[in-house]
């Protein structure tokens, strides 16, 4: 799945430098993130050392289909209590 170029994010700071977020993100993006997580910035996740045990491509490839489910799930409780509402309704008017 390509991924799609982001648009350019030039700032100016309060005395007048420019920043572009977007090449800051790109020189940093394999830089140990701080805190607890074990991932760089571009969200692969890290093992010992370092080194990257898993890509963030495998990692969506496993969270999308328990989303996806998830998602259906709740569609599926939504038309039970739509359904049952009808019901009810019709009841209520007889």
């Amino acid at each position: 799945m390509p991924l799609r170029e982001q648009s350019r994010q030039i700032y100016k700071t309060m005395r007048g430098k420019t920043v572009d977020m977007h090449k800051l993100v790109k020189e940093n993006e394999m830089t140990p993130a701080v805190g607890n997580m074990n991932i760089n910035a571009r969200g692969d996740e890290l093992g010992p050392g370092g080194r990257i045990v898993k890509t963030r491509e495998q990692t969506h490839k496993t969270l999308a289909p328990q989303q996806i489910v998830r998602n259906n799930k709740e569609q599926v409780i939504t038309e039970k209590e739509s359904v049952q509402k009808l019901r009810k309704a019709k009841n209520d008017s007889n």
